[in-house]
Parts: C-alpha cells; sequence; structure tokens
C-alpha cells in the first residue's frame, strides 16, 4: 500500500523446493534474483529424503530433472535435503525470506495422501515440524502442500499443528476452508496462477517466454491479490532469464511482490468467507488438487 492509501496490487510469490538439487542451486539462485529487484517471497522446503526418481518423468515437473535426482529413490539413496542443505534453507530465512513447509517426503506424499491413514499423515507432518524447528530454532507458520495434495485429516492438522495460515489448494482469493462440513480454522490463502510448468506442459510447441506472457496477461486481467507459484527447480535453475523478466515486468506495471505474510498480516479473518474444499484435475497436471469450492452453505 502505498503512503497515500491507494492499494497496490501484489502478487506473493510461493516457491516451492521440491528437490536436493533444487536446494543446492536454485534456492541461492532465487535469492539474488529476488534481491536484485527487491522483490519479497515465501520459500516452502522439502525436508526430508528427495524419492524423486520414483516420480513419473512425464509429469509437468519431472521431465526437468538432471539424471541424479531421477535416480534418487530408485538406483541411488535419496538424500536427506533437510540435514544436508541446512545451511542453505538457513540462507534464505537470513536474507529476511519468509520460510515454511512444503513436505517432508515430497514424492510419497503426492502419491499417498489420498488413501493414507490418518497415523501417515501425522507422522509426516510431524517429522517436517521437527525439521523445521531444529533448523531455524523455531515452529513453522506456514505450510503448503507437495502438488497441492490433501485430504480431510491433513487439512485438520494444519490447525491442530498451529499453523498461522497454509497455501495447500488452487483458488481465487483466501478464505477458510471446510471439509465434510467441517470448519478448519487455518486460512486458505491459494495459488491463483497458472503455473509455467502448466503452460508449457499443455501448448507444445509453447516457449517459457510465451508461457510468462500467458502470465502476466492473467496476472493483469483477473482482479485482486495474486499467489503465483513457483519452483527452485526450474524458475531458479532451468529457467531463470524467464523468471527475471517476468519479475521485470510485474514490477514495471507497478506491482509489489510480496511474501504470503504481506497477504496474511492484511486480512481479517473474522470477515474471511468460507468455502467448501473439493478435489479436482488442475490442467496441466494428473491427478486431483485440492480446490476452493463453493461457498459454504450456499445453494
Amino acid at each position: 500500500m502505498n503512503s497515500d492509501k491507494t492499494v497496490m496490487k501484489r502478487i506473493a510469490l510461493k516457491i516451492d523446493v521440491d528437490t536436493y538439487r533444487g536446494t543446492l542451486s536454485g534456492v541461492p539462485a532465487l535469492i539474488g534474483i529476488l534481491q536484485r529487484h527487491n522483490a519479497e517471497g515465501t520459500f516452502f522446503f522439502s525436508l526430508g529424503p528427495d524419492h524423486s526418481g520414483r516420480e513419473a518423468l512425464s509429469s509437468s515437473l519431472g521431465r526437468y530433472y538432471g539424471l541424479s535426482t531421477r535416480l534418487y529413490g530408485r538406483l541411488l539413496p535419496g538424500p536427506i535435503i533437510g540435514t544436508r542443505c541446512s545451511e542453505i534453507l538457513r540462507q534464505a530465512s537470513n536474507a529476511g525470506f519468509e520460510t515454511g513447509i512444503h513436505a517432508w517426503d515430497r514424492v510419497g506424499w503426492e502419491q499417498k495422501v489420498h488413501q493414507a491413514g490418518n497415523p501417515w499423515i501425522e507422522a509426516e507432518m510431524s517429522k517436517s515440524c521437527a525439521c523445521f524447528a531444529e533448523i531455524f530454532a523455531e515452529m513453522p507458520r506456514a505450510h503448503a502442500a507437495a502438488g497441492w495434495r490433501m485430504n480431510r485429516h491433513a487439512l485438520r492438522l494444519t490447525q491442530r499443528l498451529g499453523f498461522a495460515y497454509a497455501s495447500d489448494c488452487r483458488g481465487n482469493h483466501p478464505f477458510i476452508p471446510v471439509i465434510d462440513g467441517e470448519i478448519v480454522a487455518c486460512p486458505q490463502l491459494p495459488t491463483t496462477l497458472p503455473t509455467l510448468d502448466e503452460i508449457l506442459m499443455l501448448a507444445p510447441g509453447c516457449t517459457p517466454d510465451q508461457a510468462a506472457d500467458r502470465i502476466l496477461q492473467l496476472s493483469t486481467a483477473i482482479v485482486g491479490d495474486h499467489v503465483f507459484t513457483l519452483r527452485a527447480e526450474l524458475e531458479g535453475m532451468k529457467f531463470c532469464s524467464t523468471f527475471e523478466r517476468l519479475i521485470s515486468e510485474w514490477k514495471t506495471r507497478g506491482y509489489q511482490l510480496v511474501a504470503l505474510r504481506e497477504i496474511y498480516s492484511t486480512l481479517d479473518l473474522h470477515q474471511l468467507p468460507l468455502h467448501n474444499v473439493r478435489f479436482a484435475d488442475v490442467p496441466g497436471r494428473a491427478g486431483p488438487r485440492m480446490m476452493q469450492g463453493q461457498a459454504f452453505l450456499q445453494d
């Protein structure tokens, strides 16, 4: 918000860090890009074993992996990211960026969460919280589910584990989630824009710069604040120059590039609408993801 109280459009940068290689190389690169452009963002870290080799290589992200990443969890043991990369994780925090939890075993979470029992869900989320607390000497306040995949008990735990907010789903605006008639008192700040890799998957022959142009078009055409999800493995590595151009274009148009905590800090939690959540396919991704549904009790 400007000093004259006019409202500037905000785009919160949600940075998912999925792999060991993405943590080692993508995170420092993104820190540098964001600092050069005086932009904020929130890093959501995968903290347990990198089992990316068990992910389908045809997925929107898996096809960009290097050889070692494709072998982790299959022919090579998956490195424990939180242990091996703790200094890089602290580097992001020490540089002033907000940090949160993405997953413990990211691939395991995406593959199992819809069928998993409550004890497994609790164990995965508890391990993430304990590792985060060991690295940062404080409990995490933000959660962003791997692949926007959740179930009812995982959603409940965002409240029980004390997260201030979560960004676990796709949608249009912040809301209080309701699942199977149960209100979960942890606000959701959903991803509102398509990702770069989704656009590239849907439009064969589309260049990364053309995909960025589409994101710019949507961020301008759709009113309100936005949450844009990017990946350390893509925008921090393979598509660094495309992401830097995207940031420059947003800044030129007067947008504030912020962390999700900036959006959260301006919410009136008592006035947030209640919305059901549902599970549906997202264009450019295989399998159901958690989505913001219709307003609770709306006919």
